[in-house]
């Protein structure tokens, strides 16, 4: 019996209309955990690096984490694997929601679509139940339209979809699946789902998950809830709210922003607004949220209410999630009311709630410098907010100037021309980034943004404070109970880490701290995502109820893996090095990890050059990034090893050979 998964995956071929229920490999299981970890391990094996994104033999992914329908707390994830048409490279994103454990419930792990419909179609899964079913009746429907209208074509209201907009069906490089109280948005999952020609996954099932030891099992998940009363009750002192509570960012919860509206960049991530939050400013805002949040809500087994339902006079009731009900008001330089309505739209197309304000910016900022003219605009409203929604509109439509802003703000500079690039000034790895900008080098997070694959920061940071406590007292105070930390050395790195002095940044913490910081906050992560846990309650807050001393036993005892905290740690280093290694495979190189130029002021080119170099070391990569022979096979990734060794990527003896070859340039 298996134990945690469902131990079957659904074999998807649009191009044939093939359905096949495959068992999957519980040795694949043991290695790689799930979730992300066995999606990773199924690109590796079935989409060489020559495919593109577009193409008939691409992959999209769609994997419930190993715990997901347990009675995991929070444990809900749906991880959406495919290659990006932005990046290039492999994409992995998260939704919350129920999707993933009502997948499990039908019997299956994954589903793995490939080929291309040459119609639009929806899948329809019951647990045995499987169909290709034409969906050209909602081509153009918007994607919570699109739920609707399928959960009363299938006669069940509990049934789960996932869906994605017009953004999607026209390629949107950064187009999203949206799915109820979530989406996976990054690098342009949607536009793979909508080049597929497929609309939605309809999931409903009525089936039990087994765990290995339930008495045991439960108990842990007392013990977690336990917890997270205990930390909503006692939230940390001197810390943000996003941090000192749990559960994700919590926006909807929040009123007070003044931290996000000051720190963040306006506009195309250009400007920013010390001053801007006064008295007046936040008595609107938070008029604005009561008056259009009609409740806060939680995704599937979880206490936490991190979403919010928003009902604006006239438009159809949507979920926020997140930063992003503020980032389209700053980009637009504009308030909260334009943000939730702007947004109410833009979940309807299905796009990226970080990358589309911020292309939209940047075309308003050509404009302005004389790049673009008035004849790429025609008709464009004459006000800001008028402006964003003709943008959109273009840009979902792929119509006119809308067809090159679509396909993300590098892209869309390299076919302007004309100086266009120095605006396209946010990008790593060829995407959008959160417009975060700030004075002084922090090395942590330096190394965060150039190595991270998820490509988005909020998916790296975690578990490590942002800064130091201004007094050794409350340091001194705050690692007392600090029982996430998988060494008592992280505590001394905090307890010595000062604002200012020998002991502050960007020298402190030193080079060898920030790699085993940044590798233990990342670890987390990427265990979460073969689990299907919620980052909010495991690698993104400070002092988590999820942590790397109880998370083996979780596995233990809900999927029947003899696991301990050295075996978990061998398996996340084992996929995460094979993620690194599809995308080396795929061309990148140290000369793609590289934040902003404008991301610092003040920048430090030697301890930079440093800090890459020697978390290269740490991970077992060499200079170029690439995973060495001896890594490689350490992890039992022989057959990577030999890959590299067949395409001249390394030498015979684990050398890079002198001409590398670059990363791909093309735009598909």
């Amino acid at each position: 019996m298996r134990y945690g998964e469902t131990g079957f995956n659904l074999e998807i071929d649009l191009s044939r209309g093939n359905i096949e229920r495959v068992e999957n490999d519980p040795v694949d299981t043991e290695l790689y955990l799930g979730g992300l970890g066995t999606n990773a391990k199924i690109m590796w094996d079935r989409v060489p690096p020559e495919v593109d994104a577009f193409s008939p033999d691409n992959l999209l992914i769609f994997s419930a984490g190993l715990l997901c329908g347990t009675p995991a707390v929070g444990c809900n994830r749906t991880i959406v694997t495919t290659i990006s048409p932005q990046t290039k490279l492999l994409a992995f994103s998260m939704m919350g929601g129920f999707w993933a454990p009502e997948l499990k419930y039908a019997g299956y792990d994954k589903v793995i679509i490939r080929g291309r419909s040459p119609s639009l179609v929806y899948l329809y899964i019951n647990n045995d139940k499987v169909e290709i079913r034409d969906a050209t009746h909602l081509q153009g429907k918007g994607s919570n339209e699109t739920t609707d209208l399928l959960r009363q074509e299938v006669k069940d209201s509990n049934a789960q979809v996932a869906a994605i907009g017009l953004a999607g069906e026209n390629r949107v490089f950064f187009a999203s699946i949206e799915q109820g109280r979530s989406s996976a948005s990054r690098a342009g999952i949607g536009a793979v789902m909508g080049d597929k020609g497929l609309k939605a996954i309809v999931v409903r099932g009525t089936r039990d998950i087994n765990v290995a030891r339930p008495a045991e099992f439960h108990g842990l998940c007392s013990e977690v809830l336990q917890y997270i009363k205990k930390r909503e009750d006692n939230p940390i002192p001197g810390v943000m709210p996003i941090l000192a509570g749990l559960g994700s960012p919590q926006e909807m919860k929040i009123h007070d922003e003044k931290w996000h509206t000051e720190s963040f960049m306006w506009g195309n991530s250009r400007v920013r607004r010390k001053d801007f939050w006064t008295e007046e400013v936040a008595s609107e805002w938070t008029q604005t949220l009561e008056n259009t949040r009609t409740r806060l809500i939680s995704c599937y087994n979880c206490p936490m209410k991190c979403g919010g339902t928003i009902s604006i006079p006239g438009l159809p009731t949507y979920m926020m999630k997140c930063f992003s009900k503020l980032t389209y008001t700053m980009a637009a330089f504009s308030d909260l009311d334009f943000g939730l309505k702007i947004a109410q739209r833009a979940t309807e197309y299905g796009v990226d709630g970080f990358s589309t304000p911020q292309v939209m910016a940047f075309a308003l900022e050509l404009h302005e410098n004389g790049i673009l003219t008035d004849d790429d605009f025609p008709e464009m409203p004459s006000d800001s907010e008028g402006r964003f929604y003709y943008l959109l509109d273009k840009i979902v439509r792929r119509e006119g100037i809308g067809d090159v802003l679509a396909n993300g703000t590098y892209w869309a500079a390299q076919e302007i021309g004309k100086g266009a690039e120095e605006y396209a000034h946010n990008n790593i790895k060829k995407i959008e980034q959160l417009p975060l900008k700030l004075s002084m080098l922090n090395p942590i997070y330096f190394l965060m943004y150039c190595t991270g694959e998820k490509i988005n920061i909020t998916q790296i940071e975690g578990q490590f404070p942002q800064m130091p406590f201004p007094k050794r007292e409350q340091r001194e105070e705050f690692v007392k109970d600090w029982i996430q930390v998988p060494d008592d050395r992280f505590k001394q790195y905090f307890l010595d880490w000062e604002l200012r002095g020998d002991n502050s940044m960007p020298f402190y913490p030193t080079v060898e701290m920030c790699c085993d910081i940044v590798d233990w906050q990342e670890k987390m992560h990427y265990i979460d995502d073969a689990l299907g846990m919620c980052a909010g309650l495991s690698s993104f807050p400070l002092k988590p109820p999820y942590h790397i001393h109880n998370y083996p036993k979780f596995i233990s005892s809900g999927a029947g893996i003899d696991m301990d905290e050295d075996k978990l740690t061998q398996a996340a280093k084992r996929y995460r090095t094979l993620i690194r290694a599809i995308n080396v495979r795929r061309g990148m190189r140290r000369e793609d990890e590289k934040p902003p130029e404008d991301h610092w002021k003040k920048r430090f080119p030697e301890l930079e050059k440093d800090l890459l170099d020697t978390y290269y070391k740490f991970k077992g990569w060499n200079e170029q990034g690439i995973p060495t022979k001896e890594s490689l096979e350490e992890l039992s990734l022989d057959y990577v090893s030999e890959d590299f060794r067949k395409r001249g990527i390394l030498t015979g003896n684990g050398d890079t050979p002198a001409a590398d070859t670059p990363a791909k340039e093309e735009k598909e």
